[in-house]
């Protein structure tokens, strides 16, 4: 709805209905217009959703960027390793994929960090207890075995390249994340 997309983009947006249906309702309370033309598709990740995807008018055979932003922490290591090799069979040589994984996550310790402490109260949600504490799988290793050249980043990499003067804290949450950024060749 911000981005300036070039003109002819689509934005696929795959979540879950109710998640969507939510996100509607706030755009249009806002008055909101999207920049590109976009297809919101109402699905399980967990299911096979690559041929309600393609029958949307996806093509594969066309360069991709895909972010999967707010996703993978939740994941168990099996279902984002199904995760990025679905990707991976969908896209086209010159495909982007941005996505977040967390390592480390130390509920005890991140338990009382700013973030997690107000979710937790304002919503009542404890999100430490949603991410899956099992060993992350080497994905971007796996993506660079599939074609792609990945990067890995912390968020203070980027808070350093632009001046924002972000520093991990004690127990930061942050430090956890990784930001995996990867091309398809």
């Amino acid at each position: 709805h911000r981005l300036p997309w070039p003109d002819g983009s689509t934005v696929f947006e795959i979540d879950q209905e109710e998640v969507l249906a939510f996100k509607q309702s706030v755009l249009d309370t806002l008055g909101a217009v999207p920049r590109a033309a976009r297809v919101a598709l109402a699905a399980d990740l967990r299911q096979d959703w690559t041929d309600a995807l393609i029958g949307a008018g996806f093509d594969p055979t066309r360069p991709t960027a895909w972010l999967a932003e707010g996703l993978v922490p939740y994941l168990p290591p099996a279902a984002e390793h199904e995760l990025l090799a679905t990707v991976n069979a969908h896209s086209a040589p010159g495909s982007a994929l941005g996505y977040e994984v967390k390592h480390g996550v130390d509920p005890a310790g991140q338990r009382d960090y700013p973030v997690y402490a107000a979710v937790r109260e304002r919503l009542g949600i404890d999100l430490l207890a949603l991410f899956s504490t099992d060993p992350r799988p080497d994905s971007p290793a796996d993506l660079d075995a599939r074609g792609w050249d990945t990067a890995v980043h912390t968020p203070f990499d980027f808070a350093d390249r632009l001046g924002v003067g972000l520093r991990p804290a004690p127990d930061d949450a942050l430090a956890a994340n990784r930001w995996i950024l990867a091309v398809r060749s």
